[in-house]
This record gives structure tokens, sequence and C-alpha cells, in this order.
């Protein structure tokens, strides 16, 4: 949103923009600078800084001490040095810097022009593009994202503190591979833990891993079993990679708080709601059956199944037994259970399983979500929906209507419901938020008393 200088010595202009063939012809002041120059470039470009008042540098430049080569590391101590005498603040070396949307700076092509209100910070740069793109698909969007790399000057520690009091972000991602300085980091980390949600991924928790870490930003990558006793005692959530941290992320961002993991499930056939039994409770969730009241109503609108059908709701057992005024009856099921002060939750799973006609599972499928979504928009009990993964055309199943899961995906996320692709993911996520909160809630009330 402010003035761009693109500074080139070899050229006029850049993308249609004027170049500079130095920092120092630029006009006026300069606030933030992305160093694309070689690193042994930058303590002359460091020393220009003063002058334009330039106070952070982003230095994507990498080949230093994550190489292990004794001269890489002198060079970044005098890169280190000339910052301390300029008195410049480094992000970096070796990362992508800074992506915030409010002010319209991104570190990579086609990322969301739209903010939002999670920040994050990744020790690597290819994680945090993927954090953002793999968030716009589930319906996030970040305040800020800072990928930091070597941490030379500016290391994890000082990002997490800035996005715990940052007033545009609510809750905070993090992929870290190794600290700088523990005691300050566990200081900060549980600062910020009590003020916002704080969500993680600890890279190198392996050998292989650990070896990874080392030749990647040049970081420590600790032992597995004191950083996950740290992070618990600090009360950040942990994920195990990319995809769980998303799964969280939605889930945070999407519900109020619950604490209660009482689970009301639809599924879409017999077999798949035993599974989905089984996943709930194997991530900590309970499935109660269904309670005298429900079953009392179900008496009097279906009285060809109301004494046999339970939670979860088997949408195939329901059609067997009422023909197709079965997709009413599964609805007015969820919106009993939506009623009930015996579920916290409700998941609902639609499965690519297709034993109808094209025009009516098409039609079908779209009440389905139709309803899902008028039940979110009027109840207030948090609902979760899981529609099956798949790619149009793919395999041998050309007329598995993948494109239509699509569809329906896309309209569940447009209504700001949170949408997994399996109810194990779901499960999972939906457990992890429900303890978090749980003890938030006993930290409260302790305090209070």
């Amino acid at each position: 949103s402010g003035r761009i200088y693109p500074v080139n010595p070899s050229r006029d202009s850049v993308l249609g923009l004027r170049a500079y063939p130095s920092m120092s012809s630029i006009p006026g002041t300069v606030n933030y600078v992305i160093c694309c120059l070689p690193a042994s470039k930058v303590p002359d470009l460091l020393a220009e800084c003063p002058a334009k008042g330039a106070k952070v540098v982003h230095l994507v430049a990498g080949r230093l001490s994550e190489t292990g080569r004794q001269e890489a590391k002198n060079l970044e101590l005098e890169i280190l040095k000339a910052a301390r005498r300029f008195n410049v603040r480094l992000i970096g070396p070796n990362c992508l810097g800074v992506y915030y949307p409010g002010e319209g700076i991104a570190h990579s092509y086609n990322l969301p022009k739209e903010p939002g209100t999670i920040g994050a910070v990744c020790q690597s740069g290819g994680v945090s593009t993927l954090l953002v793109r793999y968030g716009e698909s589930r319906g996030l969007h970040f305040s800020k994202v800072i990928s930091y790399g070597n941490a030379l000057d500016l290391d994890e520690s000082d990002f997490l503190y800035y996005l715990a009091h940052d007033d545009e972000t609510e809750m905070v991602a993090a992929y870290f591979e190794g600290v700088k300085d523990g005691r300050k980091f566990l200081r900060i980390l549980g600062d910020a833990a009590r003020v916002k949600p704080v969500i993680t991924v600890k890279g190198g928790r392996g050998v292989a891993g650990a070896r990874a870490v080392a030749s990647h930003t040049a970081a420590i990558a600790g032992s597995d079993a004191i950083w996950n006793a740290a992070l618990k005692k600090a009360g950040v959530i942990s994920a195990r990679d990319l995809s769980e941290l998303v799964d969280l992320l939605v889930v945070f961002s999407l519900l109020p708080p619950i604490i209660g993991d009482r689970v009301g499930l639809l599924s879409a056939g017999g077999g798949l709601s035993v599974m989905s039994a089984d996943a709930c409770e194997e991530a900590g969730l309970v499935v109660p059956p269904l309670p005298d009241d429900i079953k009392e109503q179900l008496r009097e609108k279906a009285p060809e199944i109301w004494d046999w059908v339970g939670n979860p709701i088997d949408c195939s057992a329901i059609a067997a037994g009422v023909s197709m005024r079965f997709t009413g009856i599964a609805q007015e099921m969820m919106r009993m259970m939506a009623r009930s002060i015996h579920f916290d939750l409700l998941i609902a799973e639609f499965s690519d399983d297709n034993p109808f006609q094209e025009e009516v599972w098409r039609s079908v499928a779209s009440d389905q979500i139709e309803a899902l979504i008028s039940l979110s928009r009027n109840s207030r009990k948090p609902l979760i929906a899981v529609v099956s993964n798949g790619i149009a055309g793919c395999g041998r199943f050309p007329h598995q209507r993948w494109d239509l899961l699509a569809e329906q995906r896309a309209r569940l996320i447009a209504a700001r419901i949170p949408t997994y692709t399996t109810v194990a993911e779901a499960a999972k996520a939906a457990s992890k938020f429900i303890r978090y909160w749980r003890v938030r809630a006993k930290a409260q009330l302790s305090s209070s008393n």
C-alpha cells in the first residue's frame, strides 16, 4: 500500500516501476528493505541504511551458517556486527520474510489479499507459504505471517512476543526447528499462550529430521520429549505436521469455545457410522446413545425406525426404513440433537458413495448441505462437516462425482462451517480444541477463587 522502490544498477525499470541504481539514490525515507543481494554484499547495503532511515532489513540470501562452513559462519557474524553498528534489525537470513496482506506485502505470488486474524511465525519459508495456501482452501486468512530462517538477529521469541501483543492477531500458529535462547523462548511462549491460543509444529523430532534441521536453518533441534513437556507446561497446543496445524486452526477459528465432549454423529452408511464412532472415541470424545426424549419425538415422526436408530445416525438404515423421506428424517434428527442438552457438538459426514441416479443424488446431497448450513445459522450448537476428498475424473471412477463433493465442500466453507475430509481428522482436532478450553476454564476458575 506504500511506495515501492526497486534497486537495480543495470535496469531503468522493474515491472513498470522506476528502478534506482542504489538505495542512496532513492528520494525520501525507506521503511522496510527486502535484500536479494548475495550475502557478501549485505554489509555494504547495511551501511546505506542510516541515511535512508531504514530500520529493518529482510535478508533473502542463504548458504550461510546452515551449510556448516566456517567461512559462512564468519560472514554471518560480519553481517550481524554491521547491523549493530548501523542500528538496523534483521529478519533472516535464509528466509522469505513477511506476508502482511493488510499492508499489501507478500513473500510469494498469488497469496490472498484478504487479511484475517491468524498470525504465524515459521522458521521455514516454504512452510509459511503452504500454511497460507492450505489455510485459504479451508476458509482461513492471516493477519501476518513471518518467515525468519536462520534468526541471526530477530528470532522466534521476538516474533512470538509481537504477535501476542498484536491487536490484529487473535491466535498464533508456529513452525519451529530450534530456538536461540531457551529460557527467553519459554517465558515468551507461556506469556503468549495465556492471552491467545498458540498452536505449534516442531520440526526435527527424529534423528533424520534433526539432521535436516541443521542443514536447513542451522538450528539445534533439541529433544522431542523436552519440547513436548515444555509446550504442555506453557499451555501450547501441539500439532504433528502442517496438515494437523491447519486442521486445528480451522476449529479454533470457526467454533466458539467448547468444554463438553459429547458428540452427535450423522453418517452416510452403516460401516461408516461404526468407523466414525470408533474415530471419535479414539480421539477422546464421547458418542452417547440417543436420549429417551429424542426417541419419543421419533416415535411420532418416524414410527418405522424410532426404536432401533441411534447415535451415530445411519442414513442408509433410515433410507431402508422410510424410503425417500429419509433426508427429512435425518435432518430432523440433527435438529433434535442440536436442541438437546445431551450433546455438545455435532459432526455430519457425507460419503462419496452414490447409489442413486445422478439427478437424485445431486438433489439429495444439495438438500443435506443446505440443511446443515441452515442448522449452523439457526442453532447455537457447534457443528463440523466431513466431506470426503478426491480429484475429478481420477482413477477408474470417472463418475464418482468428485466435482459435486468439491462444490458442496466449497459451500460449507463459504458458510464458515469447519469442514474436514475424514471423521478421524475432525475428531482429533475437536478433541484438542475441547481439552484446550477445558484447561482454560479450569485455570480461570482457580484464579477467581
